[in-house]
């Protein structure tokens, strides 16, 4: 990744927009994201940005040379009953298809999870749900330490209307300090 080009930095609230469209770029391509483009709303997005802004992280890249335009995305954050806090869950990731390929997506899971080992110690877990034909993404998820925990057959409905398993992972903080 070039660094000149390309900016990482944790996302504020107001990038939601730019972060709508990038979803619904996305979204408009085969496989892009689990929920069509008739799906993201601007609710569903300003909902996400919200949970993760107040109990999670979220994580987006700049293209300088696009006006600092949102090409990458990444967030997860804690679910609502107190048994899971220390997880982070729901993780979604999103780069713009004219960007993919070129190392942006290893790029953010490496920030979010150098984050959470650095500032976020009470999380021991992030988990995440990968489509089983995404082998691409699986294979990048083990690189970065994520399991596999299973497969939740049946799960996943496709455009073909075939069933397909979705795989869950898990990655584990190595500097968890448990503040309870």
């Amino acid at each position: 990744m070039e660094e000149t080009r390309y900016l990482i930095r944790k996302a504020i609230y107001t990038d939601w927009i730019q972060i709508f469209e990038l979803y619904k770029s996305v979204s408009s391509v085969l496989g892009g994201l689990a929920r069509n483009n008739e799906e993201i709303t601007e609710e569903y997005v300003k909902n996400f940005v919200s949970k993760s802004y107040q109990n999670g992280v979220q994580f987006v890249v700049l293209d300088r040379d696009e006006n600092e335009r949102v090409v990458a995305e990444v967030h997860c954050y804690k679910l609502d009953p107190k048994v899971f806090s220390h997880v982070l869950s729901e993780l979604t990731i999103a780069i713009d298809p004219d960007y993919q390929g070129m190392g942006l997506g290893k790029q953010l899971f490496e920030s979010l999870l150098t984050y959470v080992q650095k500032e976020r110690k009470g999380i021991y877990r992030i988990e995440l749900i990968a489509r089983e034909s995404n082998r691409k993404a699986i294979t990048l998820y083990e690189k970065l330490g994520f399991k596999k925990e299973g497969r939740m057959e049946g799960r996943i409905k496709n455009h073909l209307g075939e069933f397909e398993a979705d795989i869950p992972m898990a990655w584990f903080n190595p500097n968890f300090a448990d503040f309870q």
